[in-house]
């Protein structure tokens, strides 16, 4: 579950208090900032889709960083253990510390998103032999690998954003939706990339 906390607040490690639930139950979430999340994660998609489908490689031979994909599969692993050191936190009420591995999740998820539109612009897309007998597991993995991500970019944002600004019922519910499909990103992301890195 992403971000601060979900519905309370400790005055220790160990002690709720209620008092801020309370309170931010009467927030409303602005329409407009969905939009504008919803908006740049759109474009965040279009971006990647145009990098695939349409954008010529500037370094077919892979002369440069070719150790990125390798990087991205480390961040992934990371983002996959601060998701959940930060579920793990946040159902023993350690607040604190649930919100410093979700922060944590959330750099490393953010390194990797650029990381990833740098390996796509440099040597695109990496093809699978189809005729590998691991193919239709493959394809079928990338397939909701790619879907959940679309989806887990304004989820875990929107998430993001009710927990900063202390509205903490919506948060809890919206997160668990976003848990789920972000660590279902994180994971697959590594394996994709170990079949790919065992199939060349």
């Amino acid at each position: 579950m992403p971000a601060a906390a979900c519905s309370f607040e400790l005055t220790t490690e160990n002690e709720t208090m209620p008092a801020a639930t309370h309170k931010s139950a009467h927030l409303r979430t602005p329409i407009s900032v969905i939009v504008i999340i919803l908006a740049v994660s759109a474009a965040a998609s279009a971006l990647i889709c145009w990098l695939v489908y349409f954008h010529a490689p500037t370094d077919i031979a892979h002369t440069e960083l070719r150790s990125l994909p390798l990087v991205n599969a480390v961040l992934n692993a990371l983002a996959t253990i601060a998701l959940v050191t930060g579920y793990h936190e946040i159902r023993q009420r350690h607040a604190l510390h649930h919100r410093a591995s979700m922060f944590g999740a959330f750099f490393f998820s953010s390194i990797f998103l650029v990381s990833y539109l740098v390996n796509f612009t440099l040597h695109g897309e990496t093809h699978f032999n189809r005729f590998n007998h691991w193919w239709p597991f493959y394809w079928k993995l990338l397939a909701s690998h790619i879907m959940l991500s679309t989806v887990a970019l304004p989820l875990i944002l929107i998430t993001f954003f009710l927990s900063l600004t202390g509205r903490f019922p919506a948060h809890k519910k919206l997160a668990r939706w976003t848990f789920p499909i972000w660590l279902y990103v994180s994971v697959t992301g590594v394996i994709v990339y170990l079949m790919q890195a065992a199939c060349r």
